[in-house]
């Protein structure tokens, strides 16, 4: 048997585009003579497609696609391809086998995933355990995702007589997702002793992105195949009927990137898909000089090529002569455009206009957000003036503690580095600058100039103003932070690996305190096992606090150092 996997790219609500793309890789199998081609989770909607499924319009929709495609491509291979599917008032995530130009059968999804990002509960119906499908003389089984991550669908499968189990999957990406999968299959194909073909899809999709990676294990666990990351492919596998079952025979064994070049590859996939399937014509961020936009400038140029984005520098008086030269020196190294508009007028006339209302008050944090919104209106006006997205550069260290101006640096469209603490943006910059991605658009070498890499980070509101002024050093904070955050460790348990009761309250506090800005906070790709929005989802007005013993009486000052906005501008400032 001969059976080709598409490891392809859909857009969610495409029906008519995401059916083409089938019909296209049909075709291509029926070329290379597989005997059924099978496609990812849903791949005929797009996943995951949310609160679509609830709309009766476009159920109608797909089914009218679904039988099209059928029709289309009666001829060739039989067809496993993900769809919504709507039977006796309920939905389900399916897969549908088409073959001969019929709609020959339905498989329903059994095990709804209903956590992290996932909402499946809400917008389907659970279908019941699966059997086997017959396709071509074969009996295979197609647990859908979820399915194969407890063991009773493919148990079930096994008794009922299945001899292959292809597993569709929309599985996104996170730092340890590729090592996980693999041991969920290799578990299900040691309880079965059936072979597995896990096919998953590619691309980005709002927040999520999803990394293929495909692969074929062998009844006695052996791997027969492993496709790329972050890429699409089409490939047939040749299996044979052995005494022992059917065996894929070897093919292509790709090797998977791991840590900082994987978590560049998916916020360079995220960014890409984001701008391209909204049609924005490219981006524009602003080049501060400083680590973060950098490396938001550099994923940018590997993303959609220097021509679609535009750097702006937009100095002040407390711009330094080296962030000038840096953010220069990286546009340049890029090949972007590359221009410089100063806030000192706009600062200057709102400063002005707010001269009298502000008499007798002493100069802080409010001229400070001041400037912050400035750049962030004028690099809007030039979004839409032009069609560019915006795209905003903060970190998940900063977005952690509201270390952002709300309108201003935190304006725009989508943020590829929203995921990553700081210290992952340091070693992600570094990486790029020794490697150039598989399938960049920007250039070899050095694109992030060393002093970038080295000098004391600032915002750059004041006078001789650093982020340490008021955060703890990062690599402090950020250990902090992953175990408040992705963790959900006690207090006394991150005080007891080496920081102060004082540092990790505070941290607590602005962590909580934050809420409301990262409701307002731009999409941007997923790349942890708990980013803020999907997966993480606090009240905004939250009193709780852990008691830990204190020696000294926590301060209750109405605005909290370091946060820009502060506290003040949240009635949410009690303890």
């Amino acid at each position: 048997m001969r059976i080709a996997l598409a490891q392809l790219n859909a857009t969610v609500g495409d029906l008519a585009g995401n059916a083409r793309r089938a019909a296209e890789a049909h075709a291509k199998a029926a070329e290379l003579s597989a005997d059924v081609i099978v496609f990812p989770e849903l791949f005929l909607n797009g996943y995951p497609p949310e609160d679509l499924v609830l709309k009766p319009a476009f159920q109608d929709a797909t089914r009218a696609e679904l039988e099209r495609l059928a029709t289309a491509c009666a001829e060739g291979p039989a067809i496993l391809i993900g769809t919504i599917w709507r039977k006796d008032g309920k939905v389900y995530n399916a897969v549908a086998l088409l073959d001969r130009g019929r709609i020959e059968a339905i498989t329903a999804k059994a095990e709804l995933p209903n956590y992290g990002v996932f909402d499946e509960k809400r917008v389907f119906a659970s279908g019941p355990m699966p059997g086997p499908l017959n396709v071509r003389g074969v009996r295979i089984g197609v647990p859908i995702c979820e399915d194969i991550w407890t063991p009773e669908a493919v148990e079930t499968l096994a008794e009922t007589g299945a001899e292959i189990i292809i597993s569709p999957n929309g599985s996104p990406f996170d730092w340890h997702k590729p090592d996980t999968r693999m041991n969920i299959a290799v578990a299900r194909v040691t309880e079965s002793g059936l072979p597995l073909a896990y096919l998953n899809q590619v691309g980005g999709q709002d927040e999520l992105v999803f990394d293929g990676a495909s692969f074929v294990l062998n009844g006695d666990r052996s791997l027969a195949l492993q496709l790329p990351a972050w890429r699409e492919a089409l490939v047939v596998t040749e299996w044979q009927h052995t005494p022992s079952g059917w065996r894929c025979q070897s093919g292509e064994v790709a090797k998977l990137a791991e840590g900082s070049a994987a978590a560049y590859d998916a916020c360079v996939l995220g960014l890409r898909d984001y701008v391209d399937k909204n049609a924005f014509p490219g981006v524009v961020l602003g080049l501060s000089g400083g680590i973060d936009s950098a490396l938001v400038a550099a994923i940018a140029v590997d993303a959609l090529g220097p021509d679609r984005v535009h750097a702006v520098m937009l100095p002040s008086k407390f711009t330094s002569d080296d962030s000038l030269q840096d953010a220069a020196e990286c546009a340049k190294a890029l090949g972007i455009r590359y221009d410089k508009v100063s806030i000192e007028p706009a600062v200057a006339g709102l400063t002005w206009s707010l001269k009298d209302l502000f008499a007798g008050t002493n100069s802080d944090i409010t001229e400070e957000n001041l400037q912050s919104r400035v750049r962030g209106t004028i690099l809007m006006a030039i979004s839409n003036k032009f069609g560019a997205m915006l795209v905003t550069t903060g970190n998940k260290s900063e977005m952690s503690v509201g270390y952002a101006t709300l309108y201003g640096d935190m304006n725009g469209g989508f943020n590829p580095i929203k995921d990553l603490y700081k210290t992952e943006v340091y070693a992600l910059s570094r990486w790029r600058n020794e490697q150039r991605p598989d399938g960049a658009f920007g250039p070899q070498g050095i694109v992030i100039p060393e002093r970038i890499l080295t000098k004391a980070p600032t915002a750059e509101l004041r006078a001789n103003q650093t982020d340490q002024d008021s955060l703890p050093p990062y690599d402090a904070l950020d250990d902090i932070l992953v175990s408040l955050v992705e963790k959900e460790m006690p207090v006394a348990a991150v005080i007891a690996r080496g920081h102060t009761l004082e540092t990790v309250k505070k941290v607590e506090r602005l962590l909580y305190l934050a809420e409301y800005k990262r409701r307002q906070a731009a999409p941007g790709v997923k790349i942890s096992s708990r980013n803020f929005g999907r997966d993480r989802r606090y009240p905004i007005t939250n009193r709780f606090r852990e008691d830990v013993p204190s020696e000294k009486p926590e301060r209750t000052a109405s605005a909290e150092p370091g946060t820009r906005d502060g506290a003040r501008t949240h009635p949410n400032v009690a303890k």
